[in-house]
């Protein structure tokens, strides 16, 4: 086909029903079909049949050979380079694949029967690990810079995607090797993860012994060689108006007032401890120095000094809850990724107040995941993610 970026799409928890018919109009055979199927009770038998056709006409092909992929997103200020294949699956306690976000159980159930229908697995997840220089990043590197990519795309958000198969068995062996030992953090896809597990167990209690279950897959980043973007997620909270949001968290917080967001979001960047901003209609205010005694109390006295140290930590034990009588849930508070000027508009528009969070760093994130704790819900966003439809796994030809 003439434009290759027309059958994929994000990761399927990123498309909004919206997205999924613009993507429709994009091609009729894009992937939005296998991982968003309809909303009927037989969604998921026809994902599989959607699937059968596309391998049976030649839509999708199964590679002749065993491969890992080099997979490169780049773009401005953007350029992460990976693996993409099985992945052998082990519980979290083993302390191989770490998550650092619980799941929702509907979720899981969700994309277990499509799992299970479809006998696939649809679309990667994210891992990232620690190379410290090891072989197989430089593998990657090495194919990225000198080999030609089985596909070159740009998709409409900026971003070109490349893709090379890895079929030497050498190179193969020289990847296993390089990974051994390497502990891995989920930065997108535990839903996803959790699914894989519940599949794998779900066909050990058939009797089905080792098998395509005991893998899920993939993409392996480096984060030392290609640190990925870690961007905030803010809350906005309807129907609280920002002036008494403000006024009621002079009694836990220092309160400075801005005229203009860009200033409060500048002093954000630069304070040290705890901070948040609050914005939306009228003048911003920059919370900090949150007041020791109340913070302490507030704060699970089970938790690690790391979990309670999180600024999301903070938001949903102490500024939601007992400055705000408020709870973080999907009810009460909105959830907007990266932008802090459509979380301000939005709770302009809604009388209410947005919460502008800074982001966390990797460092925290994995020492949550290292200590078997899990960060708060909407704690994370890590990118660029990868693409959905460039690479997919069925259990029928493994």
């Amino acid at each position: 086909m003439d434009d290759l970026a027309a059958v994929t799409s994000p990761p399927y928890d990123l498309v909004s029903r919206e997205d999924v018919r613009h993507l429709l109009d994009a091609h009729p055979n894009n992937v939005v079909r296998l991982i968003l199927p309809g909303a009927d009770q037989h969604r998921y038998a026809e994902a599989r049949e959607t699937l059968t056709v596309w391998l049976d006409s030649g839509v999708l092909v199964v590679d002749d050979l065993p491969s890992l992929y080099v997979y490169e997103q780049s773009g401005p200020d953007v350029l992460l380079r990976g693996l993409i294949g099985d992945l052998a699956l082990s519980e979290p306690d083993k302390g191989i694949v770490l998550p650092h976000e619980n799941v929702m159980p509907a979720t899981v159930a969700d994309r277990l029967a499509l799992m299970k229908t479809t006998e696939s697995n649809l679309e990667p997840i994210f891992l990232l690990y620690d190379g410290d220089g090891a072989a197989a990043s430089e593998l990657v590197d090495e194919v990225a810079s000198t080999r030609t990519p089985l596909l070159d795309i740009r998709t409409d958000d900026g971003i070109s995607h490349r893709l090379w198969a890895l079929t030497d068995p050498a190179e193969l062996r020289t990847v296993a090797d390089a990974l051994y030992g390497c502990r891995a953090l989920i930065a997108d896809g535990h839903h996803r993860y959790a699914t894989y597990l519940a599949l794998q167990r779900d066909y050990h209690s058939q009797g089905r012994g080792a098998g395509a279950w005991d893998f899920g897959l993939a993409m392996l980043v480096d984060s030392r060689a290609y640190p990925p973007d870690l961007k905030a997620i803010h809350r906005v909270i309807p129907g609280l108006p920002l002036e008494e949001a403000a006024a009621r968290a002079k009694g836990a917080w220092r309160v400075h007032e801005f005229v203009r967001l860009e200033e409060a979001l500048e002093a954000l960047a630069t304070a040290t401890g705890p901070a948040f901003v609050l914005g939306g209609e009228g003048h911003s205010h920059l919370l900090t120095d949150p007041d020791a005694v109340q913070l302490e109390h507030a704060m699970p006295a089970a938790r690690s000094d790391a979990w309670k140290s999180l600024v999301t930590s903070i938001l949903s034990e102490f500024l939601l809850p007992k400055v705000w009588g408020l709870q973080d849930d999907e009810q009460t508070v909105r959830i907007v990724h990266h932008d802090p000027y459509l979380a301000v508009r939005m709770a302009g528009r809604e009388s209410g107040t947005a919460v502008i969070v800074p982001p966390l760093t990797v460092e925290n994130v994995l020492a949550i995941a290292a200590g078997g704790e899990r960060v708060p819900r909407k704690s994370t966003s890590f990118g660029p993610k990868p693409r959905t439809g460039l690479v997919l796994r069925t259990f029928s030809t493994n």
